[in-house]
């Protein structure tokens, strides 16, 4: 590893990786705010531009260390993989990705460790391991990104003033979460919480500043109590978190489908997802919630219409390997399964 004392070098290198990795089509090289603040020793905090301003995500980068094998090691156990790979992840990369490549206007702020490798940003790292089936099990240091960041979450107030949607999770300090639901408060801007990864102390004060609530079912028992075993349980979880503030509930149930509760509607509807064969299911969530938010903000669609597009266009994901790479374009979709977006 190279130190790099130069933020504005270690942004040039993060920002040139992201471009790489995620491959935004037409899409020009994203800018930073505030590249040389020395105030940010440890960590380079920044803002990632992908074309304007419609989607604020509000989350994590980090660098995905992927390892594919036959079967899952138990315990004790070394296992042989089959191939390696690394790319650039963290849950809130991942949702603007998810966003920006069917053709949102979205601004990432995040976080990002100051060291640098030789030939790239090395943000904290998730090692994941998938196996044939194309599940995944996922150990995540968040490092930089877990940094406080006390009154530098008001110097995005604008950003945020301008948003039509902010988005975030679980992946950065719970403090800076809630000051930029609150500054979206203060806007009127609606919020989109993704509280995951899921925790056993889940932060009810994030679910009571948020408009849109989205969690897989292991978040669903952390945020309820409820066990989640059957699709009734799920509904009964989602219908017990509108009660905590939301005016939107989703519970996603992997491939089958997910759970939708909704305030001013008394039926809680479950939508299914069409059925593919996953590769690597790996980002599956977050490719969900980038698109569920791209949909919320551009396809002038009902809640639920709007979930039925997000969840066609994860299950489209599961089908490659990767997690940002998986994610397909809106040039893709448009040739392959021109239903999703009309």
């Amino acid at each position: 590893m190279i130190g790099c004392s130069n933020p504005s070098e270690l942004a040039a290198v993060l920002l040139a990786r992201l471009r790489n990795e995620a491959i935004f089509p037409h899409r020009r090289v994203p800018d930073t705010v505030n590249p040389d603040d020395r105030s940010l020793s440890s960590s380079l905090e920044i803002v990632v531009l992908m074309e304007s301003k419609k989607i604020v995500v509000f989350g994590s980068i980090v660098q995905d260390l992927v390892s594919y094998t036959k079967s899952f090691p138990r315990p004790g156990e070394s296992v042989r993989g089959t191939s390696f790979h690394m790319a650039s992840g963290g849950k809130g990369a991942n949702q603007a990705v998810a966003a920006a490549r069917l053709g949102a206007s979205v601004k990432l702020i995040a976080r990002v460790g100051n060291d640098l490798s030789l030939t790239a940003v090395a943000p904290p790292p998730a090692t994941i391991t998938v196996n044939e089936q194309g599940e995944n099990t996922i150990v995540v240091t968040l490092g930089a990104n877990m940094e406080p960041y006390g009154p530098k979450a008001e110097r995005h107030e604008q950003i945020i003033a301008n948003a039509a949607l902010v988005m975030a999770q679980a992946e950065v300090p719970r403090e800076a979460n809630r000051r930029i639901f609150e500054l979206a408060k203060k806007h009127g801007v609606k919020t989109f919480f993704n509280p995951a990864p899921g925790e056993p102390d889940p932060d009810k004060q994030m679910l009571a500043l948020s408009d849109i609530v989205c969690m897989n079912e292991s978040e669903a028992e952390f945020i309820t109590n409820i066990p989640q075993q059957s699709l009734d349980d799920a509904k009964k979880a989602a219908a017990q978190v509108l009660t905590m503030g939301p005016q939107h509930a989703i519970v996603t149930l992997g491939g089958k489908g997910c759970v939708l509760a909704t305030k001013d509607d008394p039926e809680i509807q479950h939508i299914p997802v069409r059925k593919v064969t996953a590769v690597d299911t790996t980002g599956a969530g977050d490719c969900f919630c980038g698109s569920l938010a791209y949909f919320i903000v551009y396809g002038g669609l009902s809640m639920k219409d709007a979930v039925e597009r997000a969840a066609g266009v994860a299950a489209l994901c599961v089908t490659r390997k990767g997690t940002q790479s998986s994610y397909w374009s809106r040039e893709e979709i448009e040739r392959e399964h021109p239903s999703l977006l009309r």
